[in-house]
């Protein structure tokens, strides 16, 4: 006899099986299928801990991400003077190319992505100074 341990809708069971002799073969062996504990699975890892905010230098705020999507091309520099309005880089999302421009007058401090990132909405894409 041969035991088998046999999951069905999420529910395990455990099941013999009797090998049938050929001069025996219209006999057959009462079922025996009872349901037991499950195994316990492996312990689910703890989430990653969320990536620390970049560090920006005194009077530097940073621009957010104003909806998750993947940067497609950055337009301006690090020292580099802007002007309100001006397009500082391209975000895509959902399919849809997003221009992020500057909120005011201000000079770009640090870049904190890159093209191709992906970002959620609120992560830091760079500084700015006033």
């Amino acid at each position: 006899m041969q035991y088998f341990k046999v999951t069905v809708n999420g529910k395990v069971y455990e099941v013999s099986v009797e090998e049938v002799v050929q001069g025996n073969a219209g006999a057959t062996a009462a079922p025996s299928a009872s349901p037991i504990a499950p195994t316990p699975s492996a312990p689910t890892p703890a989430p990653a801990a969320a990536p620390a905010s970049p560090a920006m230098g005194a009077g530097e705020k940073p621009l957010p991400a104003p909806l998750g999507g993947t940067i497609l091309q950055i337009n301006v520099q690090p020292g580099e003077k802007v002007k309100k309005g001006q397009v500082l880089l391209t975000l895509e999302a959902l399919k849809m190319e997003n221009e992020i421009v500057a909120p005011e007058d201000a000079t770009i401090g640090q870049i904190f992505v890159k093209p191709k990132d992906a970002v959620n909405t609120g992560d830091p894409l760079l500084s700015l100074r006033s």
